[in-house]
């Protein structure tokens, strides 16, 4: 999967595995990374169209994330 780093799949597979709409602090929860990890990540994921965000400061995987991470 192109541009798309070990933190990045992290990220990715936390919000495809949760059944709502993750705040940094759950993802952090659920990956072990650091909060400015996730926010770096979460911004180029959005960029790239594989997070979303549904709710403020709440983010989950779009369809194309969900394809990217099948890759």
């Amino acid at each position: 999967m192109a541009n798309v780093s070990d933190v990045d799949r992290k990220v990715m597979t936390a919000l495809a595995d949760s059944d709502a709409p993750m705040a940094n602090k759950q993802i952090s929860t659920a990956t072990g990374l650091d909060s400015k990890e996730i926010s770096a990540a979460v911004k180029g994921l959005k960029k790239l169209g594989f997070v979303d965000s549904p709710a403020r400061c709440k983010y989950g995987i779009t369809a194309n994330g969900k394809a990217a991470l099948s890759d």
